[in-house]
């Protein structure tokens, strides 16, 4: 792998990459185990809306001063210091789940804490990527391969945490997150990195914020580009909290094979993260953001209809597979073209029309869910994404990428 996989020829990102991955399988098993839950605590839908738009919503308001964070201070102390503190925050959960005090006031406020840490760790983390790499064209590899490590533990962690909440209980799972930090703590301690220059701003933050929005917006293709990723996010990234009810309600599953049902969308998304991590080129990636959209849409509408879990279960891998498409090619058309010293900020808006915008999607498939059922939301949800990405594939379509500069067709 190490000679087939560009961005595994750089020994910092081969140890980001080990501790990473291994970190990842505890963070999806959380992600399951907390929407459990929430589920038998409460029953509602509902809530789990309100559970996963607590946990990301700090996102949507707060991302762009993480992202100044990255661009002003080193990435990797703020990532050792997001770990630490996001090792925490899992402990924590684990003690009160397991000693039976957990509630929802508990879990909401817990989930809150996480969103407040990623604010912080998930623009760094984007922005880290190219400090990592030793070869500059080996970017776009190492963006893909980092959304296919995400969606590899997409893949493990939910089968995982369906065995041990059937077998052992939900606590257990946020127990094993907490303690799967350690490797991703690790890896970056022992990396040897360049010094990288501090730069001298006089400017004020608020000022270097709104610099930041200027940079990205004044780009009416890199509008093009958040704004799908946004309605992406809004329509498609809730299917995650819809499916313990159709799991429970409509395909009457228990949390094993609900575990698996989940794994079918990481193993849809490991096969499209497999597919962009092997590209030598950024060429083409216009296509890819116009047409995944529309394959995202048609495995929501797939997972509506179904009553069965056979049939479910390649519905979910062409979810995740147009996921993750959607995501890495949008993520390394980006960061591509921006400009080392935005960076950070750039990819704080990528965070925010990516995992800032989800909340609200889930919040509004809950309610939805709540008044006309999961089956209906999962058609709405679909269908709209997909006429969405039709309005935007003609632009799409034309978009030609280079490195330090973004070109397309003005209609």
């Amino acid at each position: 792998m190490k000679f087939t996989l560009p961005a595994l020829r750089s020994r910092n990102y081969r140890l980001f990459f080990a501790g990473q991955g291994i970190s990842l399988i505890g963070t999806w098993m959380t992600q399951l185990a907390t929407i459990w839950v929430a589920y038998q605590l409460t029953e509602s839908a509902f809530i789990l809306g309100l559970v996963s738009f607590v946990g990301q919503v700090p996102n949507f308001f707060l991302a762009p001063f993480g992202g100044l964070l990255a661009d002003r201070f080193d990435r990797r102390s703020l990532l050792v210091a997001t770990q630490v503190l996001s090792m925490v925050q899992s402990l924590s959960l684990a003690g009160f789940t397991l000693s039976g005090t957990i509630n929802i006031g508990l879990l909401l406020g817990l989930g809150f804490a996480q969103g407040l840490i990623n604010v912080v760790d998930a623009p760094t983390r984007q922005a880290f990527v190219k400090d990592m790499i030793e070869h500059p064209k080996d970017l776009a590899s190492a963006i893909a391969l980092n959304s296919t490590m995400v969606n590899a533990g997409r893949l493990i962690g939910p089968a995982i945490a369906g065995i041990v909440i059937a077998r052992i209980g939900a606590g257990y799972c946020f127990l094993i997150d907490g303690l799967s930090y350690v490797a991703v703590i690790a890896g970056l301690l022992l990396m040897q990195l360049r010094a990288q220059p501090q730069k001298r701003n006089q400017t004020k933050p608020l000022q270097q914020i709104q610099e930041g929005f200027n940079y990205a917006f004044q780009s009416a293709q890199i509008r093009s580009i958040l704004t799908l990723m946004a309605v992406f996010s809004l329509m498609v990234m809730s299917n995650t909290i819809l499916a313990p009810v159709m799991a429970l309600q409509v395909l009457r599953v228990d949390a094993h094979l609900l575990g698996f049902l989940l794994a079918a969308s990481g193993i849809g998304a490991l096969i499209g993260g497999a597919y962009m991590t092997t590209r030598s080129t950024v060429n083409g990636l216009g296509q890819i953001i116009a047409i995944a959209p529309i394959l995202a849409g048609t495995g929501l509408i797939s997972f509506g209809l179904s009553r069965l879990v056979w049939l479910s279960i390649p519905a979910m891998m062409l979810v995740g597979f147009g996921t993750i498409l959607q995501i890495s090619a949008s993520n390394t058309a980006l960061q591509t073209i921006v400009e080392d010293d935005k960076r950070g900020r750039v990819m704080s808006l990528f965070t925010m029309s990516f995992l800032g915008v989800a909340p609200f999607g889930q919040l509004l498939s809950g309610t939805l869910a709540t008044w006309i059922g999961a089956p209906n939301t999962l058609l709405l949800n679909g269908i709209v994404c997909i006429l969405v990405a039709l309005f935007f594939a003609r632009q799409l379509l034309s978009l030609k990428i280079e490195p330090s500069v973004i070109r397309l067709k003005e209609q």
